[in-house]
Order: C-alpha cells, then structure tokens, then sequence
C-alpha cells in the first residue's frame, strides 16, 4: 500500500489489522500521535486525513492507499505557536492530538468566528487530563481572529 505521509511518499507492507496510528508510531517511527485510549475516546491519536481530522487509532491503514496524512511532525501553522504563547499544554501528551485536531477545526470553520462555546464543542473529542482547556481556547481563539 502507499501512503503520503507528511508530503513523503510511503511503500508499506502492512498487516490487515494495523491501524494507522501503529504503521505511523511502529513502521515510520512518526511518535507524536499517541496511544492513548486506542478507542477513539481520546483524541492523542489525532492526525490529518487529506485535510479533515481522524483519529488514526480507529482507521486501518489498508484502507487508506493513496491517500495524504499529516501528523504534528509534518505541521507548520500557526496553531502551534499560539499554544505555545498561550500555554495551551502542561504535560504535553496530548498537545499533537489538541494542534493537530484545532487545524482541523479551524479548517471545517473556514474562517468563520467562533465563540468559545463552540470552540469547546467542536474540540470536545480531544481530552485534556491537565485541564489546560482554557489555555487551549485561547490559541484557538488567537488563531481564528487572524
């Protein structure tokens, strides 16, 4: 199967059952999206699927020949750099899900503004166990408003 992974091009012989998230982590070394529940409750695992926002813990690889991923590694925008001047993480274990997940959003608003609620709403799939929620609010926010 191939894959375009962070604009590379990927050949993987992969098992059947291996989902994104392992053939990024354990066949690409590419360990910013974590395993966190492996049940898709949890939002670390979250990437970017030709633009739209997954959890790649729920999607086997196989299926997705041809297709463009994007994890944290291969990221460059500006939801980064607002968390990091609005402290959007503590621990930072789930931060690459949070940016990777707040680009996606970001993109399905297509520039519409947003109010916190929704904001809140529309990230409610990646959990924080920190609580660095309103920090996170506020990048986004940041970002939403340029």
């Amino acid at each position: 199967m191939d894959l375009r992974v962070n604009g590379e091009p990927h050949s993987l012989d992969l098992d059947p059952r291996t989902t994104l998230l392992d053939a990024l982590r354990e066949h690409m070394g590419l360990t910013g999206a974590k395993k966190g529940c492996d049940h898709g409750q949890c939002g670390a695992c979250t990437v970017l699927l030709d633009g739209r926002r997954v959890n790649s813990c729920l999607i086997l690889a196989v299926t997705l020949d041809g297709a463009s991923v994007t994890t944290i590694e291969g990221l460059s925008h500006p939801v980064q750099e607002a968390f990091l001047e609005h402290d959007g993480f503590q621990c930072g274990y789930c931060t690459p899900g949070q940016i990777c997940s707040a680009v996606g959003m970001l993109a399905e608003a297509d520039g519409a503004s947003l109010p916190d609620a929704e904001i809140r709403e529309r990230m409610s799939g990646n959990l924080c166990r920190c609580g660095a929620y309103p920090n996170i609010v506020a990048a986004i926010r940041e970002v939403a408003a340029r």
